[in-house]
């Protein structure tokens, strides 16, 4: 087993042993993996990952959708926005960059570090990185289109290492 595949596999662990449901995980892609969560328990997420925040506070529109993500060391998800979803992250584990932009030209790489908060409006571009330990965040994603909650074809990539 490949030290990713083990590091996802632990993750996948710790998330069950917190008491969570996972509806589906990608352990696949080449920046990492990640683990969608059973919404249901969005109550318990918020608790869990966000404990500053109220339900009520992070709805913007008629449900969230929780999900961890895993970032290798050294690798960058795609410079990317989103039409139906904010998002809100929050680094579980180890530290991550964050490139962050209202417009199409990317900027400095941000470092975040566990317990910080990344706040994403719609439409605001953002990159994930990998430094030189795994990072793993907890994401909401915040619907804003009650009518057409986002999905995974809601990203709009700008750049991406990954020719994807």
């Amino acid at each position: 087993m490949s030290d990713k595949q083990q590091f996802l596999k632990e993750q996948k662990q710790y998330i069950e042993q917190d008491g969570f449901r996972i509806h589906t995980f990608d352990f696949d892609r080449p920046w990492g993996g990640f683990f969608v969560l059973d919404e249901s328990q969005a109550d318990l997420f918020i608790e869990t990952y966000f404990p500053t925040y109220k339900k009520e506070d992070l709805m913007l529109g008629n449900k969230l959708s929780p999900k961890i993500l895993v970032v290798e060391p050294g690798k960058r998800l795609s410079w990317q926005y989103h039409h139906r979803r904010a998002e809100i992250w929050r680094v579980v584990e180890g530290e991550v960059g964050v490139v962050m932009s209202d417009t199409d030209e990317e900027t400095e790489v941000n470092v975040f570090e566990a317990g910080d908060i990344i706040v994403l409006s719609t439409g605001q571009r953002h990159r994930l990185v990998g430094l030189k330990d795994w990072g793993v965040i907890a994401e909401i994603w915040q619907h804003t289109d009650p009518a057409n909650p986002s999905d995974e074809d809601d990203i709009v990539r700008l750049q991406d290492d990954f020719g994807r």
